[in-house]
């Protein structure tokens, strides 16, 4: 295992010569998520990352166990305080995540698609995943758990995915320090954008991309809500708010925040 190089990345990623404003590795936690959080109260800066090469404790949506093995996948956290993006617009933060993450894909030569609303797929299986926190009104924890080499004995997710990681399927370099970088480089353009965009995708220029990389939209799908009944039509599209559009077979649209989308066949 090739530990990742923390020095490298804060000298192409931290203030003054990058974007962010501090970044730490450590070698285990039990979350970056629940450690940036608690930063967060502690007053940590706008743009702070904190990068994990194993989580003991690592979560994803509706707080699912994140498999986190040393050294298998980038685990990362980013705080941000976008002020200027109301509560509302916070949702959308998710795809934007998404976005850089295909960027990433894009440059290790590896095909991955987004399956609404915050997981990356490759070859049928499911690549990276996405968990936006919102810590306060204008604070956010932005956690993204990518697979770079291979996992075992990892459980299906919703809908019976099975993992994958980026050396699984052809990367050109699984060099996690270099794909961290880029993938950083990548979502602190996007969220600039998404920022003073006021959380509108459709102003941000990322509406039309996401479609396009979306792999859920005009598929047939049930999507599990957090409360009701499941809904069961087309994706038919991606509004700006980042919501999820259905058809349902009723031929009613609705329009869905949040939810576990299984795509049917």
């Amino acid at each position: 295992m090739t530990e990742l190089d923390s020095a490298r990345l804060r000298e192409a990623l931290v203030a003054p010569d990058g974007p962010y404003a501090a970044l730490d590795v450590v070698a285990t936690t039990g979350s970056t998520n629940a450690d940036l959080r608690e930063a967060a109260e502690a007053g940590a800066a706008d743009r702070t990352v904190l990068i994990a090469e194993e989580q003991t404790a690592g979560v994803g949506r509706q707080n699912r166990n994140w498999v986190s093995p040393a050294g298998a996948g980038l685990y990362l956290s980013v705080l941000l305080r976008p002020g200027d993006v109301p509560v509302s617009g916070v949702g959308s933060l998710a795809l934007v995540a998404g976005l850089a993450l295909t960027d990433a894909c894009d440059d290790v030569d590896v095909d991955a698609v987004l399956k609404w609303p915050n997981d990356l797929l490759a070859a049928g299986g499911k690549l990276a995943g996405v968990l936006a926190e919102l810590v306060s009104p204008g604070v956010v924890v932005l956690g993204i758990g990518l697979n770079v080499l291979p996992l075992c004995d990892v459980p299906p997710g919703p809908g019976g995915l099975p993992a994958t990681s980026l050396g699984e399927n052809g990367a050109s370099t699984t060099d996690r320090s270099e794909i961290a970088a880029a993938l950083l480089r990548s979502l602190a353009e996007r969220e600039a954008a998404w920022r003073a965009a006021g959380g509108d995708l459709g102003a941000a220029g990322l509406l039309d991309e996401y479609r396009s990389r979306c792999s859920t939209l005009d598929t047939r799908v049930e999507v599990s809500v957090p409360e009701g009944a499941p809904i069961t039509g087309r994706a038919a599209d991606v509004d700006a708010a980042g919501r999820l559009v259905v058809e349902t077979d009723g031929g009613e649209r609705t329009t869905v925040f949040a939810g576990d989308v299984v795509h049917l066949r």
